[in-house]
């Protein structure tokens, strides 16, 4: 026997429903833009130089498969974005915990991480690859340098931004800085952080692409650079439909970790 009531299974009924609504149509609006975007291309509408075609892309892709390159280079910009991604997540959360703990660095520190933040950070990149080399490690730098002070920024307003009143009862309660920290402000922001962690996911992928344009031999971005010198708009597009691909499995993961994180608080709950 069900312990929900009628009207509760109807609700929770009803919002699969939608679920699989938005689904489907998601799934929908793809495939009508690729097969307008055929169409186009069939009817000569555009012209398949400058803008290529869905069925172009699948030759290129089917190229790179029979050249053994494709996988390696998706391979190497994927794992470029999870070791940014990693690292930049880890030390963002160090840093923005350690200025909400301290509000006398959060004092000291905040304007240069603002101003480091909105430096433009493509005119770095010589500077980069001076430091770094031109290997991978300049790459890994760019994009930290793109994500990791935004991502800081974000984590450490929303810490400073949960509500006074929760903490204000926990500290007439004689409750502890670490309790405080543990009870109220991850609990309190734990959408917040998930945000942060798909805007910082984001920001690696475009990190990473301005590293590989710069300095890399492999990588979807490589692939990017060459096919614009060589003016192969077949090679550029494919590249950056896998990049999309990319980051669209980089966000459903998230969205799994707060599903789980969202499961795991409601079983402490009860």
């Amino acid at each position: 026997m069900s312990t929900f009531s009628k009207e509760h299974l109807l609700y929770i009924k009803k919002v699969r429903k939608e679920k699989i609504l938005v689904h489907v149509t998601q799934f929908l609006i793809i495939i009508l833009f690729f097969l307008l975007w055929e169409i186009m291309a069939k009817k000569n509408l555009i012209n398949t130089f400058l803008y290529s075609s869905p069925s172009q892309i699948i030759q290129t892709i089917i190229s790179l498969i029979k050249q053994q390159n494709l996988v390696n280079h998706i391979l190497i910009t994927f794992y470029e974005v999870i070791l940014s991604f990693v690292i930049s997540c880890t030390v963002a959360f160090i840093i923005a915990t350690i200025l909400w703990w301290k509000k006398f660095l959060s004092r000291v520190f905040e304007p240069y991480i603002t101003i480091i933040n909105s430096l433009p950070k493509v005119a770095l990149g010589p500077l980069i690859i001076i430091w770094a080399g031109a290997s991978m490690k300049s790459i890994i730098v760019m994009s930290l340098m793109i994500s990791l002070f935004i991502t800081i920024i974000n984590l450490y307003q929303s810490f400073i931004s949960t509500n006074k009143n929760y903490i204000t009862l926990l500290k007439s309660l004689k409750a502890s800085k670490k309790d405080i920290f543990l009870k109220v402000i991850l609990p309190s922001n734990r959408a917040n952080i998930i945000s942060t962690l798909k805007i910082n996911m984001s920001m690696n992928f475009i990190g990473i692409i301005m590293g590989e344009l710069l300095v890399s031999k492999e990588g979807l971005g490589y692939l990017i650079m060459y096919g614009s010198q060589v003016f192969n708009i077949n090679l550029v597009i494919t590249s950056i439909i896998i990049l999309g691909i990319l980051s669209l499995i980089m966000y459903y993961f998230i969205t799994y970790l707060e599903k789980i994180a969202t499961k795991n608080r409601q079983v402490k709950l009860k």
